[in-house]
């Protein structure tokens, strides 16, 4: 008979159509089966406080303790609490993936101290990129495993041709996203230029002033919901170019996503754009400096175009350091490693078993 295979929770529900992608991708990626495999939990409440577990893996940390209603953070605030000293009873070691260094609105002073209590609990660090090493939890052992592909998840998504001149900002938008800097220089492109905004807007104030921007061109299609796969993927494959003015905290879903979906991206000039496009190869990667202006606009679409007709562009962006196949088995690696090591000894837990950029 085997090693026994090690029990994870982690901290996210079970996918729903709408859910982050990367949750359902890394979740089909990990192996059930053979000597490296693992017996997966996805999180409830009641899970989290009567479950046997060898492993907690937490994946954004604050939206344990996020809630619309007053009394539902109370809640989650004592449940997360109790959770805390469970692992600590039980030694329960403790993997957080860094998708960012911190959240992105701040929580109060609750969560604050909540979410430093798990970061001294936290073994083991994964890192998506590089860059982020350090910046969380620096007594833990930090490992990176690369934020994997969109290509597998997508196969048999229908898409769309692309639209001449039509740009897509696809995901959650946040204000440092850039999205009301893109609206006012797409206003100045000329032509039959388009541009189709898709995605969430939690923040009411950025909502309000993001429809009244778009209201004031024809050309602005404003889309401020969460979708389903399909309907993302139709309108991601419709670009033209994918837009996105933001240089991300940690890995970058967005990215991944349309250059899963063979659509070059527009990004800041900078190391994570650099290094995006000497990963993926020429003519998939575009970049502009400082503020983003129309000019750039057009001058990113004129490139695309030149990139396709003159076959600079390579065939596909390289994306063969993102199969999720080896990602899920390098973590269900982390996962056998932790399972046998005190959760309170983050020095215990081993060497990194990778590092590269993303």
């Amino acid at each position: 008979m085997g090693p026994r295979r090690p029990v994870v929770l982690q901290s996210f529900r079970t996918p729903r159509p709408t859910s982050n992608p990367y949750l359902t991708a890394f979740l089909g990626s990990l192996p059930a089966g053979g000597g490296s495999g693992v017996d997966v939990r996805t999180f409830s409440w009641r899970e989290a406080l009567l479950g046997n577990h060898d492993v907690l893996h937490v994946h954004w940390p604050e939206l344990l303790l996020r809630s619309r209603r007053r009394s539902g953070r109370a809640l989650r605030a004592l449940g997360t609490g109790l959770l805390l000293a469970r692992v600590r009873a039980r030694r329960t070691p403790v993997v957080r993936t860094v998708h960012n260094p911190s959240p992105h609105e701040d929580g109060g002073p609750v969560e604050r101290f909540l979410l430093r209590r798990l970061d001294a609990a936290t073994t083991l660090t994964v890192h998506l990129t590089t860059r982020t090493v350090g910046a969380v939890c620096p007594r833990s052992t930090a490992v990176v495993v690369p934020h994997g592909d969109y290509r597998a998840h997508h196969r048999d998504a229908p898409r769309a041709a692309p639209v001449p001149g039509r740009l897509v900002h696809p995901g959650l938008l946040r204000p440092y996203k850039g999205v009301e800097a893109l609206l006012t220089a797409f206003a100045g492109v000329p032509g039959e230029a388009s541009l189709h905004v898709l995605g969430p807007a939690p923040d009411a104030d950025l909502a309000g002033r993001v429809r009244r921007a778009a209201a004031a061109d024809p050309r602005v299609r404003l889309d401020l919901r969460h979708v389903g796969d399909d309907e993302l993927v139709l309108a991601v494959t419709a670009a033209e170019l994918v837009v996105l003015p933001y240089a991300p905290r940690g890995g970058s879903g967005a990215q991944l996503l349309a250059l899963s979906l063979d659509r070059p991206v527009l990004l800041p000039a900078g190391p994570a754009a650099a290094d995006r496009a000497a990963e993926v190869g020429p003519g998939w990667v575009h970049v502009y400096e400082g503020d983003l202006s129309a000019g750039d606009l057009a001058a990113a679409l004129a490139a695309v175009r030149a990139g396709v007709r003159t076959g600079a562009r390579a065939e596909r962006p390289d994306l063969s350091a993102r199969d999720w196949d080896v990602l899920g088995r390098a973590h269900a690696e982390l996962y056998h490693r932790a399972a046998g090591h005190r959760a309170d000894d983050p020095t215990d837990a081993g060497t990194p078993v990778g590092a590269g950029r993303a």
